[in-house]
């Protein structure tokens, strides 16, 4: 019962609230130019240092470059001119499915009794 409700709850196309959210989310992503996955941070879950570890240097490198240039538009107040931000499109995964193999792998370490690849700390 509780996960059909936060099923219902989480998902946009049932719930307006939800909805709004993604829109508001969307909308602020694009200012900066970023991705949903972008906001994921390595030093703080170490299953996404992991599943960024896995994945092709060129994805890893856009993904840093989209960074710097929205840390970039902070420091200055500034947003992406208008036409870039038409073309955006901040839910376009590129970590989600490596995360998942992660996480995935690492429930199959422990229900085998296996020690972990690393030791989950939070600077």
């Amino acid at each position: 019962m509780a996960s059909a409700f936060m099923q219902w709850i989480l998902n946009p196309n049932k719930n307006w609230f939800a909805a709004l959210h993604k829109k508001s989310m969307s909308t602020r992503l694009r200012k900066y130019g970023l991705l949903y996955d972008d906001l994921y941070d390595p030093l703080y879950d170490l299953d996404v240092k992991e599943a960024l570890d896995r994945l092709p240097r060129e994805v890893v490198d856009a993904r840093n470059q989209r960074l710097l240039r929205a840390m970039d538009l902070s420091l200055k107040h500034e947003y992406l001119p208008e036409h870039l931000q038409a073309q955006q499109t901040p839910f376009r995964s590129y970590l989600q499915d490596m995360l998942a193999l992660v996480k995935r792998e690492r429930a199959e370490r422990e229900a085998l009794g296996a020690l972990p690849l690393y030791q989950r700390t939070i600077p």
